[in-house]
């Protein structure tokens, strides 16, 4: 299965109905769902390509003026058993698979000092979806331990993180509400990538049709709890597992939708899928690297000037500079120390030169916490009392991070 485009050249337009768009974009704040489906076909025309970036940076500067944002993290993959079996995804094992493993608290406890001793901030973790309802070897080590579910567990590790010294922030799949309240006291934000809102993709031959926590409505619902929770929480849009581009618009416009609701989305990612061998689209082609800062582009003309959207850099290292003139505003979580699980073969850039790269473009590099300066600001309405009382050690007065935190491998 590849990427579909809009096939539609009726509906491609020219330079100067690109500039009017944009700049009504830029006048009103956001752009509506017609225009950005018009902006988003033709994304293949240099000319129009130009303006929906010069378009989408000025939106960035009106909200963020000239900052850039990234979190010194490392990953903490809990356990890599899940119950879906997405077409593309090597990070999900079966219990007979040798590389299955699960984190003892212990584990959770070395790595997070480690992690603290070299200056990072938040402790990433990562989970498959509920393995415990599929696998009756994950019921029986949880019971072991004492635990009736995973998310037993990862409270516990959550609370072992923070104890390290480091704000914890998870995304382990589909929870409740019940779930993420558990979690809340433990983490600076809670995140759970929305991916696609496209019905197709859970069909027979999809890429999630052994994937039940894929199911759109599902994960929508997820983000209106975390909403009526007062969560800060991560959502986002992956790039290129068989989705149109109208689907790409209405995933973004769901999003946007749901902020508008509850003001919890603190960043929206916009993630391209990189296909890896002895998965069933391993054949699949790759997203060019210009498409995924034409999408930043659109996010941002979607989300409006004060969404915080990021792109991954270890996804598209070699352009770092066209994701800069994108409106990005944030690199997300780059680790010293530990590799991207989910994307093992794509390495992180050194941080000292994604600061010089990012200030060689005309922006000044900052690293933040794993919750943004904006909802620290907004006040401990947005967080437990364990984490509002944490964060001033990790923190400057602005909500950034201090600088030169633990002994620090790389500082910025």
């Amino acid at each position: 299965m590849s990427t579909t485009h809009s096939d539609s050249s009726q509906s491609r337009i020219s330079v100067d109905e690109a500039k009017r768009l944009v700049q009504h974009a830029l006048d009103d704040g956001a752009i509506d769902r017609i225009a950005a489906r018009r902006l988003a076909a033709s994304l293949g025309d240099p000319a129009v390509f130009e303006v929906i970036l010069e378009g989408a940076a000025e939106s960035k500067r009106r909200g963020k003026g000239d900052v850039v944002t990234v979190s010194k993290n490392i990953f903490i993959p809990l356990t890599n058993l899940c119950r879906n079996r997405c077409n593309y995804c090597t990070f999900a094992k079966q219990p007979d698979n040798p590389d299955v493993h699960n984190f003892e608290l212990d584990e959770v406890s070395i790595t997070v000092q480690g992690g603290a001793k070299t200056g990072c901030i938040e402790a990433l973790f990562c989970l498959g979806d509920k393995p415990e309802i599929a696998y009756r070897y994950h019921r029986d080590w949880l019971a072991e331990r004492n635990w009736g579910t995973t998310t037993d567990w990862l409270e516990e590790s959550c609370a072992v993180a923070l104890d390290n010294g480091m704000l914890p922030h998870t995304n382990a799949g589909i929870m409740d509400q019940d779930e993420m309240a558990r979690l809340r006291p433990y983490n600076a934000s809670l995140g759970l990538m929305l991916e696609s809102t496209s019905q197709r993709l859970r069909e027979k031959g999809g890429p999630h049709f052994h994937a039940p926590d894929k199911e759109p409505s599902r994960r929508i619902r997820m983000h209106a709890e975390a909403g009526e929770l007062r969560i800060p929480f991560t959502s986002g849009l992956l790039l290129g597992i068989g989705e149109t581009d109208e689907e790409r618009v209405d995933t973004l416009f769901a999003i946007h939708e749901l902020h508008e609701q509850y003001g919890h989305i603190q960043e929206v990612i916009v993630q391209p899928f990189h296909p890896k061998p002895d998965t069933m689209m391993k054949d699949v082609q790759s997203i060019d690297d210009r498409d995924v800062a034409g999408w930043v582009a659109i996010a941002r003309l979607i989300l409006g000037s004060e969404m915080n959207i990021q792109a991954p850099p270890n996804l598209a290292p070699a352009v770092l500079e066209m994701l800069l003139r994108s409106g990005l505003n944030d690199w997300g979580g780059v680790s010293p120390v530990t590799v991207d699980f989910i994307n093992p073969e794509a390495p992180w850039p050194a941080l000292a030169q994604l600061r010089e790269r990012t200030e060689a473009a005309g922006q000044v590099l900052r690293e933040r916490l794993p919750v943004y300066p904006n909802y620290i600001a907004a006040g401990r309405d947005w967080f437990d009392d364990k984490i509002w009382e944490a964060m001033p050690k990790f923190m400057d007065p602005k909500g950034y991070a201090q600088k030169n935190l633990g002994s620090g491998l790389e500082t910025l």
